[in-house]
């Protein structure tokens, strides 16, 4: 198919993210509220929990969530874990799965996957065990709670676990890439750097920032088995970070952290494969600095993407098809801070959360629901180098 480029004007990213920055430097430990409250009612039982991944020794962290007020703030440590760079919760079984960005585990050279469960509030360490390589930097867990699928950065591999009653097995599958891009500086080897499933669950995807390529499995949960089931090859030196699918089933997107490109992708049900649709620019056209696409969110009705970029510190909005997912730029707001590691829509979908890496700062943002728009100014609570925000 034809590939076709967007691209916002740089006056329209200018006028945008300059005046949230600068709003946000004002005061950098907390940003002043939302201009406006959010539209309508928050929903009964608005108040809840979250966990934030840190890369500090602490690694896992609670949070008290407010969804009426935005309100979010520290309620301690959950979990001592180093170096956590991303957690999955199996929803309907109460267990957390949290990936660690380690240079050893168990005296082998590799980073760590662990499983907790969730009782009364509390995290209950069940399993740690060892991955396929160094720095494990993230992981999915199949829509049966069964199969657990991880990717190392720093080793350039994969691992496939199996799940029983939240026990994590020793490695099934493993997987070390061999393929290098051109990016000298970041594609000196293979980057394994995020792993998802398909919407019917039965291909595995594991994102190879490192060889501009998504490697496809056929995945049986029961055993945890991986079996090769093709490769959709990104542009050479565009580092294909994260694939994300929407809610129509037959559309994926893959940000594209070296170059900060969007590949619109049609999923093919019959044999899992990913067909390019469009490539989408989320920089302007004469900007020729450093760029960094980092995460995806997707709106649980599919009428609203955002994407976040970790080197201009901006979230870009646009509107959905919904059956076809294309997509219509909105504009670009302030992350709140620097370098948006995970950004997360709340279960009301009426706030948006940013976790601002190297700001140790979580960011909220009102967000108009019908609309898609996000407020262009937050508040921010202290986080010790947030990774990943998930609400359990």
């Amino acid at each position: 198919m034809d590939c076709a480029m967007v691209t916002v004007s740089r006056r329209d990213f200018l006028l945008t993210t300059s005046a949230a920055t600068l709003a946000f430097a004002a005061r950098p430990g907390l940003a002043a509220g939302p201009r406006s409250a959010a539209p309508g009612s928050a929903p009964q039982g608005h108040k809840s929990r979250v966990l934030v991944a840190s890369s500090a020794p602490d690694g896992i962290l609670w949070y008290d969530w407010d969804a009426a007020s935005g309100e979010l703030a520290a309620a301690g440590v959950a979990a001592t874990v180093p170096k956590v760079a991303w957690l999955a919760f199996s929803h309907g079984t109460d267990f957390v799965y949290s990936a660690s960005e380690l240079s050893s585990f168990q005296g082998k050279p590799t980073g760590e996957v662990a499983s907790f469960r969730l009782v009364n509030g509390q995290l209950e360490p069940l399993t740690a065990r060892n991955s396929a390589g160094v720095g494990t930097c993230h992981l999915a867990v199949d829509r049966t709670g069964q199969m657990l699928v991880a990717a190392d950065y720093g080793g350039g591999s994969a691992a496939s676990f199996r799940i029983s009653e939240g026990r994590l097995s020793e490695a099934v599958w493993t997987e070390h890439y061999t393929l290098q891009g051109p990016n000298s500086e970041r594609q000196q080897s293979a980057h394994a750097h995020f792993a998802s499933f398909s919407p019917d669950n039965r291909f595995a995807y594991i994102n190879d920032l490192g060889s501009d390529c998504i490697h496809i499995y056929r995945a049986g949960p029961a055993t945890a088995g991986m079996d090769a089931a093709g490769t959709y090859n990104g542009a050479r030196g565009s580092g294909p970070r994260t694939l994300h699918f929407h809610p129509n089933g037959h559309t994926a997107y893959c940000m594209n952290e070296l170059v900060s490109t969007v590949d619109v992708l049609e999923w093919k049900e019959s044999d899992g494969s990913l067909t390019l649709i469009k490539r989408i620019n989320l920089l302007p056209d004469d900007y020729h600095g450093p760029t960094r696409g980092c995460d995806t969110v997707i709106s649980k009705d599919g009428r609203f993407v955002y994407f976040a970029n970790r080197d201009l510190n901006f979230l870009a909005s646009f509107r959905a098809d919904v059956k076809t997912g294309e997509l219509t730029p909105m504009g670009r707001s302030s992350c709140g801070g620097k370098t948006p590691r995970n950004f997360v829509l709340d279960p009301s979908e009426r706030w948006m959360l940013v976790a601002n890496q190297d700001s140790n700062l979580v960011s909220v943002f009102a967000r108009e629901p019908d609309s898609g728009k996000l407020a262009e100014e937050g508040k921010s609570v202290t986080a010790l180098a947030p990774m990943r925000i998930l609400f359990v």
